[in-house]
């Protein structure tokens, strides 16, 4: 099994003087090729990898199409049973690589896997970009294992384990290129932020399985190209989030489900004036008008989607975090 570990990279020579090394030296590997894929960086981050990596192969792209349209460009020129799509802030640990291969060798059902992500800079922490393993409630919103919305938990190895999950963060997101092909690869209008979450439900739709192996370990700083607190991020993320329940929910949801999550957002959006955060409350605004103007393409897409039922395992995150007060995963309940 050859596995390509391609990490996309703008403007990041810090990041990649400081993360690549651990990336080398644990991933010395039979089968293993290391990839920068260059989304049209304007400093020297491919000049520093040419001089210091010369054994890394550089994927230059024509332009910065954000993750999914780089990670699309990149990868048609990346030849792997697997792709290992790695964030350029990201530290990995010694036989991180291990029980990934494994799990993919003899589960050929599994299609995507991540691994366990914790906080860089606070390593007992759970990340939030991925924790051990996505999920999203009826209404779309998404959670994780170890980080339900901002609350993350310690690691004390109660995810050390192999689990079905719903979605594997962007973050390091591993997934058989037969698999990514077969679904087109991201939908590279969202840009960034919950692309791999639509390409996940993608991939539940024709019955794939999508694992988190938690005896994999990785650290991640997060918000490094786009800041956590960013409106950019706030836009993104409410617009993808409305953008992938058009594409996949189930004919019989889809209005009802829609609806709701509009009046939700709205909420969120006075939440954050109540905040003092207006500039957040606009960006949701902005999110749903953006959200129209990308409907009629969006429905197009949804035609040769196959929509399945089972999408997801809890009701509402929103009522179990803010009104029953359940802060932690295993203290949800389906209602």
């Amino acid at each position: 099994m050859k596995i390509a570990i391609v990490i996309l990279n703008w403007n990041g020579k810090k990041l990649l003087e400081k993360f690549i090394p651990s990336v080398v030296k644990y991933s010395n590997l039979p089968n293993i090729e290391l990839v920068v894929a260059d989304n049209a960086s304007t400093d020297d981050s491919i000049k520093f990898i040419k001089e210091n990596y010369p054994n890394i192969k550089i994927v230059k792209n024509i332009k910065n199409g954000g993750y999914a349209k780089g990670y699309n460009d990149a990868l048609q020129h990346i030849t792997a049973d697997v792709y290992a799509l790695v964030n350029s802030d990201i530290e990995v640990t010694e036989g991180w690589l291990n029980p990934i291969i494994s799990t993919f060798e003899n589960e050929h059902n599994t299609s995507i896997i991540q691994p366990k992500i914790l906080d860089y800079k606070n390593k007992s922490k759970f990340e939030y970009a991925g924790g051990a393993g996505g999920f999203i409630d009826k209404y779309g919103y998404p959670y994780c294992r170890g980080r339900i919305f901002t609350n993350l938990e310690t690691d004390i190895k109660q995810y050390d384990d192999v689990a079905e999950i719903f979605w594997a963060s962007g973050a390091c997101f591993f997934i058989r290129s037969s698999v990514f092909n077969e679904l087109g690869g991201f939908d590279e209008s969202y840009f960034a932020h919950q692309e791999e979450i639509d390409l996940c439900w993608r991939a539940k739709n024709l019955q794939k399985t999508i694992k988190y192996v938690g005896t994999s370990t990785v650290f991640h700083v997060g918000g490094a190209t786009l800041k956590e607190a960013s409106p950019r991020k706030t836009f993104l993320n409410f617009r993808n989030s409305l953008l992938t329940l058009t594409k996949n929910l189930p004919q019989n949801e889809l209005i009802s489900i829609i609806f709701s999550r509009l009046v939700l957002d709205g909420i969120a959006g006075v939440k954050f004036l109540l905040e003092l955060q207006p500039m957040h409350t606009l960006a949701i605004v902005k999110a749903h008008f953006s959200f129209y103007y990308h409907l009629p393409k969006t429905l197009k897409k949804r035609k040769i989607i196959i929509q399945k039922n089972n999408y997801y395992a809890l009701k509402s995150i929103v009522w179990n975090y803010y009104v029953l007060g359940k802060k932690t995963f295993n203290k949800l309940t389906k209602h």
